[in-house]
């Protein structure tokens, strides 16, 4: 990982081990090799969660070929819901992508070296009493695991297929902060 420049943010993204929605450890080592597009949500998200990975899927529909060097990844912020199998049936929607999900402690330490805000917050219209908003940014890895970009919500697929296709050729990277 990168070091930090005086006056600078510390770096996105770092170490991490989690759990895959198969049940199988992942640590931020298991993705190397490959891009990754890293989302943080939750399964019961009725509306930011669904049109991000919809987005996403279309992204990668977009790529063609070149999607096979993404990995899709989806990190809870509710790890108390979102077991693996919920996070399996969750995802079964946008095929390809990988759920992760762990121990509070763990989520907790992925959120912070992403920085991802996400806080439980009372929501009567859930079943569960409760919603969990959190920040809506795609992060992606480069093969070494160094966060290189980042698109929020307001870009659409084509602005973020045209971003991708540019870093797979080799384009300087962003560097995110």
């Amino acid at each position: 990982m990168s070091t930090v420049r005086p006056g600078s943010a510390p770096p996105v993204g770092g170490a991490f081990e989690l759990v895959d929605h198969d049940g199988r450890p992942v640590t931020h080592e298991t993705f190397r090799g490959a891009y990754a597009l890293v989302f943080f949500g939750f399964t019961h998200c009725r509306v930011v969660c669904p049109r991000a990975l919809g987005r996403l899927s279309t992204v990668l529909g977009l790529l063609g070929p070149d999607a096979a060097r993404m990995q899709p990844l989806y990190i809870t912020v509710d790890p108390e819901r979102d077991l693996p199998a919920v996070m399996k049936a969750f995802l079964a929607r946008w095929p390809g992508f990988l759920g992760l999900t762990g121990s509070r402690e763990r989520i907790e330490a992925a959120k912070a070296a992403f920085h991802v805000f996400a806080r439980r917050r009372d929501d009567p219209e859930d079943p569960d009493g409760y919603t969990v908003p959190h920040t809506a940014i795609t992060y992606v890895l480069d093969p070494e695991g160094v966060c290189v970009d980042h698109f929020t919500d307001a870009l659409s697929a084509d602005e973020v297929a045209e971003r991708l296709r540019a870093l797979i050729a080799r384009a300087p990277p962003i560097e995110c902060t």
